[in-house]
């Protein structure tokens, strides 16, 4: 690793930690030759990632792009800046996993969406409605139907559970 001050070649290593929830080693670092200490961070090469748009252009995929598209869905919210980071994360993860480089923006709007649906239904609305282009009216309620009815669901899942827990109780 070359020295940040003085260009040369050679330095060890004094210190070496997990950084980024261990996504990369941060490592802490003296020159051999002028003694400047420096730290590197050292992380796994991902291969890039293509989204298409729904117009048909292609764009590289910028994690920091979904960051703030969801940081402004999340604003005001009690969705923490560390969640959206961790959605970030994991649908990034997620990507880096298939066996394809390309997603479509829909694709990559789905996967968001059902993250953010777990941590806050106002988020996943101000989400949807920019991700899903909302024109009218129509589209806020059709989206307001697919909560009610996510909702109602987990409610009737709930209570059976709640049912099966009072039987083994007797």
């Amino acid at each position: 690793m070359q020295c940040p001050n003085c260009r040369h070649p050679e330095s060890h290593v004094l210190e070496s930690r997990s950084a980024d929830l261990s996504r990369s080693v941060r490592r802490r670092r003296e020159c051999l030759r002028c003694q400047e200490r420096f730290t590197t961070y050292e992380r796994i090469e991902t291969i890039p990632l293509t989204v298409i748009k729904r117009d048909g252009r292609r764009e590289s995929f910028r994690r920091s792009k979904m960051f703030h598209g969801l940081s402004q869905a999340c604003e005001k919210t009690t969705v923490t800046p560390e969640q959206v980071k961790l959605v970030v994360e994991d649908v990034e993860n997620l990507l880096q996993q298939r066996n394809y480089r390309e997603i479509t923006s829909q694709d990559l709007g789905e996967l968001v969406l059902d993250r953010l649906g777990q941590l806050s239904e106002v988020a996943y609305i101000r989400f949807a409605s920019v991700y899903g282009q909302f024109a009218n009216v129509e589209d806020f309620s059709a989206i307001l139907r697919l909560l009610e009815k996510r909702g109602e669901k987990s409610l009737r899942l709930g209570q059976a559970s709640q049912h099966q827990d009072h039987e083994l109780l007797r």
